[in-house]
């Protein structure tokens, strides 16, 4: 494949960088590898630790794309990996580990546009330090309508004296993330995530749905999902590009940011450091202790 990288344990050189990635706006590999480079001290905080699902995509946004997830043989030795049995595939599959520059430069020279970790570290791979709120509009939804979803969701958090960090997903959507602090485990998360989804939905049940299945919720309705909270479920990370048109990135918010007028294309791989130099990492708490469940869940009943 073209964009395999060359690589010995001394030296890494990236390769084709000059191959369009955006055919219309005419951005290329080598932008793609200079955006991580220039946002690597902020990105780095949200992959350090955690396996990478790689979302390749290396003829660019229109071309094929797909989901690997064994390092396989020709890893270099400075990648760090983690072995982890699939019982699917009936071996054990070494997921790439992004523990420092290289290992992102090595990622983003496979193909990957979109930088895709896990929520649990390798040290404590079945707790999570976040549970995570997926607000995927269908077609005929408005991205208003998605802003007053996570506005309720808000509003519930603030109930349960919890705190949430909302991030643009980089495409139609937005993700809200709760602290968990590595003290849940997945299904005590996911759990946890569904009962704000249901309470949002109970809200919101003329454009908002539970249901998975795209043919039974119809494309009216944005779909509140709590189910990608499980081991080895992937989002994109905060501060990734995404492989959509105009090189959005998904962005950290303000809550005050989120209301009518945010767009998704408002940042993009042309402004997005620009952005977060100015404002910060605002998204740094989604990794501090975590909430306490029970005291959250009491409020909520109150």
């Amino acid at each position: 494949m073209a964009t395999t990288a060359i690589h010995t344990t001394e030296q890494w050189i990236a390769t084709n960088t000059d191959k369009i990635y955006w055919p219309d706006e005419k951005y290329t590999k080598g932008d793609v590898l200079e955006y991580y480079n220039q946002v690597y001290k902020y990105i780095i905080k949200y992959l350090k630790g955690r396996p990478q699902s790689l979302f390749r995509t290396p003829n660019g946004i229109k071309g094929f794309s797909f989901f690997h997830k064994d390092a396989g043989e020709n890893v270099p030795e400075w990648v760090d990996t983690y072995p982890v049995y699939s019982e699917s595939a009936g071996k054990t599959v070494d997921y790439i580990v992004c523990n420092n520059k290289k290992a992102l430069q090595y990622i983003v020279n496979l193909g990957c546009i979109e930088i895709n970790p896990w929520s649990s570290k390798v040290s404590n791979p079945d707790y999570p330090d976040y549970t995570i709120l997926d607000l995927d509009p269908s077609s005929k939804n408005t991205f208003d309508e998605v802003i007053s979803c996570a506005q309720v969701i808000k509003s519930i958090l603030d109930k349960a004296g919890v705190k949430g960090y909302c991030k643009t997903s980089g495409a139609t959507g937005l993700h809200i993330y709760i602290p968990m602090g590595g003290k849940y485990d997945y299904e005590q998360a996911r759990n946890f995530a569904a009962i704000i989804a249901h309470l949002t939905q109970e809200q919101l049940p003329e454009f908002t749905s539970l249901e998975r299945s795209l043919r039974k919720r119809g494309n009216k309705n944005i779909y509140i999902d709590y189910l990608q909270n499980k081991i080895g479920a992937t989002l994109a990370s905060v501060y990734s590009l995404r492989p959509k048109p105009g090189a959005p990135v998904s962005m950290a918010l303000d809550w005050k940011e989120v209301k009518k007028g945010l767009h998704p294309l408002n940042f993009t791989i042309k402004n997005a450091l620009k952005r977060i130099e100015k404002k910060g990492d605002i998204f740094l708490p989604v990794l501090g202790k975590g909430i306490d469940m029970n005291k959250a869940l009491k409020k909520l009943n109150a």
